[in-house]
């Protein structure tokens, strides 16, 4: 009887330990806590770097490849956005997709970075579990005007999280690509959306490149 305590109370004590290592580990690599570091490292980098609050592409380029990209699954973004007709894409097509895209990003927001003067990043309430696989992070971009709403989709990774999605006031960025994406696929095909996102990159204003 002594000896059957004794074991209980060892797979006790070990199934706390194993609880206390789980619940560690979660905390480390916790999906709201990257957000937040990634965030604010970035705000920070922007609020220091002359170049990148006057508009300099190169500038912006290092930050988003040095700080962001190592966070980003921009494979499955690219491809979530050009949808069914991803499959049948070739990998030299895929590749062009993918620069393209993240080409397009990088300008369209670039005139956002420009604007970092005050702001900070406050989490909402996170309702994540350890066991999940696939999370939503919901921020508030605040500032001296009206708080801007900034979402994240991620994905377990390994032993970290990798973003795949971004809300920004209500729209998810890859719901906000796709119809436009299947239209121009539907009508010039996978090259025709190339040629499309290149020639839009090239003529893209407003930014220093």
């Amino acid at each position: 009887m002594l000896l059957s305590l004794k074991s209980q109370g060892w797979r006790l004590l070990l199934a706390v330990a194993m609880t206390l290592v789980a619940a560690a580990s979660w905390a480390q690599t916790a999906p709201d806590a990257l957000i937040k570091t990634l965030s604010d490292d970035v705000i920070n980098t922007v609020k220091s770097d002359k170049a990148i609050q006057s508009g300099d592409v190169q500038r912006i380029n290092a930050l988003v490849d040095s700080k962001v990209m190592p966070h980003v699954d921009f494979q499955r973004m690219t491809a979530s956005a050009v949808g069914r007709h991803w499959r049948t894409a070739t990998p030299e097509q895929q590749q062009r997709l993918q620069t393209e895209f993240k080409t397009l990003l990088v300008r369209t927001y670039a005139g956002a970075l420009t604007q970092v003067k005050d702001q900070t990043v406050q989490l909402k309430p996170f309702r994540g579990n350890p066991g999940d696989q696939e999370v939503v992070v919901r921020t508030e971009v605040r500032g001296s005007g009206d708080p801007i709403q900034l979402d994240y989709r991620l994905e377990k990774a390994g032993d970290g999280w990798k973003i795949y999605d971004v809300n920004v006031l209500g729209v998810w960025l890859v719901d906000q690509y796709r119809n436009s994406f299947a239209q121009e696929i539907g009508a010039n095909g996978i090259d025709g959306l190339i040629s499309k996102l290149a020639q839009r990159n090239k003529g893209a204003g407003g930014a220093k490149s």
